[in-house]
């Protein structure tokens, strides 16, 4: 695109960013309590309903996985959670205001990237968010302060002077997310973030919504696993637009049964050989599946491997319950599902 092209666009986003002001949050709400509460939700389209009766609760601090396979109704539901779809049926509150009642909530309190980010591949990244900024209404004089934040949080320091279009499918969803954050929001929601990210750019994807989830209450839809269980606190799976299965992530979790992942080749034996280990069980990629004693002390556990040299890079708790009652749900026929 030539000078004289940019150049107007540039001007143009500028000039309709013109939208009333508020001041750009200096700090971010850190109590406990809930934030969102999605009650009986529901959306009809004509005759077909593609979300019935969805009951949702997140509070600050948490990250909420939502999982389901494609068409399981996630994208409709987060949409009425932005705000950019009103529910045929049921209320939604943040901090218990109603938001079809007070629509603008959604601008100041809510962050959303879509499953396709809104990205404008002829601007910079910073021309974006400070676009991005004065659509959330923050004032004028705030807008520098505002993306220089966002920037940060979203390791873009360093890319804030390159055009978006230049920019690998990684970064292009950090400007996504940076633009769901530049106005500090209390909820920040996320509509498959890691679609067409390599392992390594999902990898550092999941860093950032950790960071996010430790300030914020997150939303995050994908039918991803792995990423559920790098990020998530709870899950909410849909299937047929309907709520099928809720619980805590770490109620699934077995603490006797830890996934390991290590830098060398190691044997069964090696693993036998600690006298916290009971069984052990490879995975794909110098991963472990390895069985304590039901009176291991993990602490203990893991410095015999950090003393054996063994490169660990990942010790948690084994999540297959997860995958078992997502697969059971995916592969299970619509209830009565509407035509």
């Amino acid at each position: 695109m030539g000078v004289v092209t940019r150049e107007r666009h540039v001007k143009r986003y500028r000039a309709i960013a013109c939208f009333p002001e508020t001041e750009h949050a200096t700090s971010l709400h850190m109590s406990p309590s809930t934030l969102l509460v999605a009650s009986h939700v529901g959306y009809q389209l004509r005759e077909r309903r593609l979300v019935d009766d969805i009951d949702l609760t997140v509070s600050r601090g948490e990250v909420l996985g939502l999982l389901g396979v494609n068409g399981a109704g996630k994208t409709t539901t987060l949409r009425m959670i932005a705000g950019v779809l009103t529910p045929t049926s049921g209320t939604i509150r943040i901090d218990g205001a109603d938001l079809s009642q007070q629509p603008q909530m959604a601008r100041r309190r809510i962050g959303y990237l879509p499953e396709r980010p809104p990205l404008h591949d002829e601007l910079s990244v910073a021309e974006y968010l400070a676009f991005c900024a004065r659509l959330r209404g923050i004032r004028r004089d705030t807008v520098e302060t505002a993306v220089v934040d966002a920037l940060e949080s979203c390791d873009l320091t360093e890319h804030r002077r390159r055009l978006i279009g230049s920019l690998s499918q990684g970064f292009r969803q950090r400007v996504g997310i940076a633009q769901a954050v530049v106005h500090q929001p209390d909820l920040v929601v996320l509509d498959e973030p890691a679609a067409g990210l390599d392992p390594v750019q999902a990898l550092a994807l999941r860093e950032l919504i950790n960071e996010l989830g430790k300030t914020r209450a997150v939303i995050l839809s994908t039918h991803l696993l792995n990423d559920v269980t790098a990020c998530c606190d709870r899950i909410a799976i849909l299937h047929h637009g309907r709520l099928r299965y809720a619980s805590r992530l770490d109620a699934l979790a077995s603490r006797d049964v830890q996934r390991i992942a290590v830098g060398r080749d190691l044997a069964m034996v090696d693993w036998l050989a600690l006298p916290e280990v009971v069984a052990a069980e490879p995975a794909p990629g110098r991963h472990w599946r390895v069985q304590l004693s039901p009176n291991a002390d993990l602490a203990a556990f893991a410095s015999a491997i950090v003393t054996r040299g063994w490169g660990m890079s990942e010790l948690r708790p084994d999540h297959t319950a997860l995958e078992a009652i997502f697969l059971d749900i995916a592969l299970s026929p619509a209830r009565d599902e509407a035509a």
